[in-house]
């Protein structure tokens, strides 16, 4: 039920929805759970939430002339000139908070091929999720000393 939970998490924290994953994540790593399992579900929940803002990207301009849509024409069209001018390479970076989650639905928008979109977006957010692992197992091991 925690990896569920965690999938769960870090899917809702990809979306525009307020979550965070890494605070659970965090937890789990200190009840000695399987790491790498922990990494896994959070690296897969995270991505396929983005998904979701890409899928929703998508859509985007068949609703961009209704008068309920939040998003004015030229700041759409500012995120695309932003967009075109960093690359597909940027999705790296869909981990960061604030720019991640419009960065994948800007890319949605762009059209970026479906398999460079996944590929782009897992790689960062499995790093991210590697690194949090590593700072917990790290706070949580004592200091740090040099063998020998």
């Amino acid at each position: 039920m925690s990896y569920a939970s965690l999938f769960v998490s870090a899917f809702l924290a990809a979306t525009i929805l307020p979550a965070y994953s890494e605070v659970l994540l965090g937890t789990l790593v200190t009840q000695n759970y399987a790491l790498g399992w922990l990494w896994f579900w959070a690296t897969l929940g995270n991505t396929l939430g983005s998904v979701v803002n890409g899928v929703i990207g998508r859509q985007v301009d068949r609703f961009k002339e209704k008068r309920w849509f939040p998003v004015s024409e030229r700041q759409l069209e500012r995120a695309r000139a932003r967009f075109i001018r960093h690359g597909q390479w940027s999705l790296l970076f869909a981990w960061l908070p604030i720019i991640g989650d419009p960065l994948t639905l800007i890319a949605g928008i762009m059209r970026v091929p479906w398999l460079n979109f996944v590929v782009l977006v897992a790689v960062g957010k499995s790093i991210r999720y590697a690194l949090v692992i590593g700072v917990v197992l790290g706070a949580t091991s004592g200091p740090f000393t040099f063998p020998g």
